[in-house]
């Protein structure tokens, strides 16, 4: 794990040099705390900072090849690397390292673009073609690592943060897309490749794309999500168990693998549960266990983090987070997410990876995935039966399943039978692409009353954004539909960005996912659908993979989601300093986000009752995230890099 970047001259023009690659390495100096690495050709300048987890001597980026023609620099990990090399060094390859990065390069040299299937990991890759003067960037599959980009000045500017490209040129454009935020006040998250800022996009997930002197490429996709209709065939519930746990077993074995001690996130659900104890039951690696409790009990899952650590013995530590915490750190959680977010839940994770580091490891397997695979959110449960009602319309029995739905909220909507009905749209068209979302949607876009006339002006329809995904949809049933949206709306986008990489990066952390090993997604894509979820029993295919090796008070207990408190944690008994400079009607009324005077109305309302419901919550830390972010990242985003860096390696 590292953080990468660089820049590609499109034009003759030879503006950028070295310094160019110190300004943009140095604001990602918390991905690469060991060093850091230059190269610069005729057109192209690639940049390293390092965490050194695989060959801590020898694997010093950027590297290249024999013949010194490409040259590499990679964020990541890809597990599967010394059974690549093997095959390499048959080839006749030479090896300098004992790095997974030089496997990359020698691979790219025998396939090109095609290596990409070749490769197990979790990673952002960019490689500079000498002989083609050509740039090459790619990211892994499921959208682990991050990769942006943008364009200025006949200069291709890319890197593993946003933060980098803005401080590789004053002039780049630093402007809030209204579009992007309207869709993440809909969505959680962006839609597509766009980002918050105008001009600056990612590369999606599972894509790559070229850049030459004629310019730049349209990404190009390698592999996506692959949820298909049932397929046919006289299989087993227990056959597909049978096979999810070989291969967990095995995607568990592969992210063991580093030349540093690796630790494990333990949530107390069926998830990181199901991790920890492939480890303790199929390895011989010391267990080391971190978790994050609340004093808030509404979130804490304390019992069932103890009851596993009692279960399989584990080396256990743990965060304590209180509402101060949350509101302490958010100011930092936003800088290092670079977009505005709608929950806090980022930020009890940022305060676990500080704890991960302070007991000087690097490295964490979690469970992250896994719901999104399999089959275990609330939303797809609620799909199911919203199907269920509309099949039958006048039934007075069927209704009644919709209060089984949400039992763990204290203002659910499923309270009256009536106003769920209205909620869910239980006679809405289940043939719609985004039928499973609907509901969702309409209640993240009460947030819009807050959004000022500018950024609302053109009437911008967000569900529109999603509109690449209509063919990948076409075949599938509600439940694959509301799956795929899942992983390519909001996971990427989200979870493994705000909540994952950034949070655990914050400080130098490593995450690792086994059930985004891609031969796992892959099955999961294969799994009927009446068997991911049987009745309203979710992830039903994991529960069987594991229930041997778990305790029955896990394996059985009811999903929680993982979730902060949000209000609460700004309104207590000593509110944040910052919330007078951020949500003041000068800065609201500078950024132009969002109404001044509905947003005096809702602090307020906060102020008065600092236990709000979904709308009020989402609002509150989407306004509240959206104008930290335009401080920090537009209004006044400056970054000191010193005239020199230490411990550099120059190639």
């Amino acid at each position: 794990m590292c953080g990468i970047t660089g820049y590609y001259n499109i034009t003759d023009k030879q503006e950028n040099n070295r310094r160019t690659l110190e300004r943009m390495i140095y604001p990602v100096t918390h991905r690469g705390p060991d060093g850091f690495g230059f190269y610069q050709g005729k057109r192209a300048g690639l940049a390293h900072a390092r965490l050194s987890i695989v060959d801590l001597e020898g694997g010093w980026q950027p590297i290249t090849n024999e013949d010194r023609t490409l040259w590499i620099v990679f964020n990541g990990e890809i597990f599967n690397y010394p059974e690549l090399r093997e095959k390499l060094t048959k080839k006749g390859h030479t090896f300098t390292t004992h790095s997974d990065t030089e496997v990359i390069i020698h691979l790219y040299e025998e396939k090109g673009a095609d290596c990409l299937q070749d490769l197990n990991g979790q990673f952002a890759i960019a490689i500079y073609d000498t002989q083609k003067q050509s740039l090459f960037l790619a990211r892994d599959r499921m959208g682990i690592r991050p990769l942006f980009y943008a364009v200025h000045n006949g200069t291709f500017y890319f890197g593993s943060e946003i933060k980098s490209l803005f401080n590789a040129h004053s002039a780049l454009r630093r402007e809030i897309d209204p579009h992007v935020l309207t869709e993440i006040f809909t969505f959680w998250s962006p839609a597509g490749e766009d980002t918050v800022f105008s001009g600056v996009k990612q590369l999606p997930p599972g894509h790559y794309l070229e850049v030459n002197s004629a310019g730049v490429d349209e990404p190009r996709c390698y592999w996506s999500v692959p949820f298909c209709p049932d397929e046919p065939g006289c299989r087993t519930e227990q056959d597909y168990a049978e096979e999810l746990r070989e291969l967990l077993i095995d995607s568990v074995r592969l992210r063991l693998r580093a030349d540093v001690p690796v630790g494990a996130y333990l949530s107390g659900g069926l998830d990181s549960s199901a991790i920890t104890s492939l480890v303790k039951h199929y390895t011989s690696n010391p267990l080391k266990t971190f978790s994050v409790t609340f004093q808030d009990k509404v979130y804490d899952e304390t019992s069932e983090q103890q009851l596993m650590v009692e279960y399989l013995g584990t080396n256990h530590h743990q965060i304590a987070i209180s509402y101060r915490d949350i509101a302490d750190s958010f100011p930092d959680v936003v800088w290092h997410t670079e977009t505005p977010i709608l929950r806090t839940a980022p930020t009890p994770l940022f305060l676990l990876s500080q704890l991960v580091r302070q007991n000087k490891y690097k490295v964490v397997l979690t469970g992250e995935g896994a719901d999104e695979i399999l089959g275990g959110y609330d939303i797809f449960k609620e799909a199911k039966v919203r199907a269920f009602i509309h099949a039958h319309p006048d039934s007075e029995i069927r209704p009644q399943l919709l209060k089984r739905l949400y039992p763990y909220l204290a203002l659910s909507p499923t309270k009256s039978a009536e106003y769920a009905r209205k909620f869910f749209a239980t006679d809405a068209d289940v043939n719609d692409p985004f039928y499973a979302h609907r509901p969702r949607w309409k209640t993240t876009s009460g947030t819009h009353v807050f959004l000022s006339d500018a950024v609302k002006g053109d009437k911008y329809d967000p569900v529109d954004g999603l509109s690449y995904m209509g063919k990948s949809l076409q075949d599938l049933d509600y439940f694959n539909r509301a799956q795929y949206l899942e992983c390519k709306a909001l996971m990427a986008n989200y979870l493994l960005c705000s909540q994952g990489d950034r949070m655990a990066m914050a400080h130098s952390v490593e995450g690792r996912f086994p059930f985004l090993d891609h031969r796992v997604v892959e099955l999961a894509g294969r799994i009927p659908t009446r068997f991911k979820m049987r009745a309203l029993n979710e992830k039903n295919i994991l529960k069987q993979a594991v229930a041997d090796i778990l305790p029955p008070g896990i394996v059985k207990r009811k999903k929680q989601p993982y979730m902060a408190p949000d209000i609460l944690s700004f309104f207590g008994e000593v509110e944040p300093e910052y919330l007078d400079y951020y949500l003041s009607e000068d800065m609201l009324r500078e950024a132009g986000m969002f109404k001044p005077e509905a947003v005096s109305k809702l602090l307020k309302k906060c102020r008065k009752k600092s236990r709000q419901g979904f709308r009020e919550n989402m609002a509150f830390v989407g306004i509240l995230s959206s104008q930290i972010v335009y401080d920090k990242m537009i209004k006044n985003f400056t970054i000191d890099t010193p005239v020199r860096l230490d411990n550099v390696k120059v190639v």
